[in-house]
């Protein structure tokens, strides 16, 4: 509460009437960096800390890690569904994981096909397909409810729980964790970093929902649209960064399985956690409830299921699925702007 407070009051000074659009999206920029930037060091700052105090590396790859990428879309629908922009919260969470399959992934898999071990992918890739389609099962009647959120928290649940055995399993590997060096100098410097790092993401979140907002009336977009598309894949950087790092790496499979981790968090986490925010009932639009969620779930289907079958990201996989997600955006961005979009 406090850090938003802190962030409403910044926000506010950086505000300018919402005629002057260039303003805006230069704020609209600024937030996307913020929020990006933030994010990096909050992890970084997070990370030491956690290992300063002895927590085992396998309970930080566990925690730390699986919330690293998604922090930047957890904040920005939280304080949307705050203030009641829900259309743009739920467009972020659903948009931003069709936007780490159906062009993420896709770039790692058209990049670099790769084997893959059934076991490792099976489990947390049926997780998200699960996930995604009980979302669509749920919101068909266009709201998600305590009932329904608790029970998308118990897949959060499981999934955390799987990470976490698979962390203990691992373990034997590398039993003697080596404390960073811990002295008056490191702990200020990272404290600080922790806190300018969870500042910048609050900041940037607040001046993207609001400038957001802000093009989207000024472009005739609706706030959804903008949700699965601008901001959406602004908050999946993190993701498409550490893919094209993987790539360089030769190390795609690290990518596939942060995508998937980051992608159940999405759904499983952020929603619920809308809904909780919105007095328990999350109210949902009609195009995410109709189209965004399906198309989601179409290219989820697409890379896992034959993947687990051959065992192999195949390039064919990547073409169809950034294909989808291509003509996904153009039929929203066409539609929405000749005014055919409607449900």
């Amino acid at each position: 509460m406090f850090l938003m407070n802190i962030s409403s009051a910044l926000a506010s000074l950086l505000s300018v009437p919402s005629n002057n659009m260039i303003y805006v999206v230069i704020m609209f920029i600024i937030g996307l960096v913020l929020i990006v930037k933030g994010g990096d060091i909050f992890v970084d700052a997070a990370t030491w800390i956690a290992e300063a105090t002895g927590i085992p590396k396998f309970i930080i790859g566990a925690t730390v890690v699986s919330f690293a990428t998604t922090l930047p879309e957890m904040i920005v629908s939280v304080i949307a569904a705050a203030k009641g922009q829900n259309d743009m919260a739920v467009g972020n969470a659903v948009g931003s994981v069709t936007a780490n399959i159906g062009l993420i992934m896709s770039i790692s898999i058209l990049c670099m096909p790769a084997l893959v071990k059934r076991k490792e992918v099976a489990f947390k890739g049926t997780l998200m397909i699960a996930a995604i389609a009980a979302l669509a099962l749920f919101i068909n009647n266009l709201s998600l409810t305590t009932v329904q959120s608790v029970i998308m928290i118990i897949i959060f649940a499981v999934f955390m729980l799987e990470n976490i055995l698979q962390g203990k399993s691992s373990l034997s590997e590398s039993k003697d964790d080596e404390k960073p060096e811990v002295n008056g100098k490191s702990i200020f410097v990272n404290i600080f970093k922790f806190v300018f790092g969870a500042l910048g993401i609050v900041v940037g979140a607040d001046l993207l929902v609001d400038d957001g907002t802000i093009i989207a009336r000024g472009l005739g977009v609706s706030e959804a649209i903008i949700g699965v598309t601008i901001i959406a894949v602004g908050t999946s950087l993190p993701e498409l960064v550490t893919t094209i790092t993987a790539i360089a790496k030769k190390q795609s499979e690290l990518s596939i399985g942060n995508i998937i981790g980051a992608n159940i968090i999405d759904i499983t986490l952020i929603l619920p956690v809308c809904a909780f925010i919105s007095n328990g009932t999350l109210e949902i639009g009609k195009q995410s409830a109709y189209l965004d969620v399906f198309v989601c779930l179409a290219v989820a289907f697409i890379a896992i299921v034959p993947t687990i079958i051959t065992k192999k990201l195949n390039r064919w996989q990547g073409a169809l699925m950034i294909c989808i997600y291509v003509g996904y955006i153009a039929v929203l961005v066409t539609n929405s702007s000749m005014g055919y979009l409607s449900f």
